[in-house]
């Protein structure tokens, strides 16, 4: 590939990527307890938690695309194996049988870790008038921070 010229210094691509590929190894995590969570849940509120995690995982598997394609457009490589993501993630795993009102409170802790990482690596965007980035992060944030609101609701 050749030199990446697009009026972003090389240093602060360099770490506007970085920080996106923490932002897809978190959202990719956060997608495995989410859907592992739908297969799993259990209860009076089965249906609604049900239909609700099935639409957040959608989300986030989409999502996850988009940060790595932003990525590769910022001239690094997306990571994509559980090894990189695990070394990258922040989103806990959770493993063995959890309750209904568990499982919405680890997601929620998940989506609350999405926003703080990419209100820090939206500042960057914004000091290096990298919109493009800029424009992904504030709408990873809208979209996570009225998920979380869901959740938080539904506890």
């Amino acid at each position: 590939m050749g030199k990446i010229n697009v009026g972003i210094k090389d240093k602060d691509r360099l770490e506007m990527a970085k920080g996106l590929k923490k932002l897809q190894a978190d959202s990719f995590s956060l997608y495995l307890k989410t859907h592992k969570f739908h297969w799993n849940v259990e209860g009076p509120n089965f249906q609604t938690l049900h239909l609700m995690f099935e639409g957040q995982y959608n989300e986030l598997f989409a999502a996850v695309d988009t940060i790595a394609e932003r990525v590769r457009a910022l001239g690094e490589y997306a990571p994509g194996s559980y090894k990189e993501f695990s070394e990258l993630t922040s989103v806990s795993d959770s493993t063995g049988k959890i309750n209904a009102n568990k499982m919405v409170k680890e997601l929620l802790e998940g989506h609350e870790i999405i926003i703080r990482h990419a209100r820090s690596i939206l500042e960057l965007a914004q000091k290096c008038r990298d919109e493009a980035s800029g424009n992904l992060l504030a709408e990873r944030i809208e979209t996570h921070e009225k998920t979380a609101w869901m959740l938080r609701s539904s506890i």
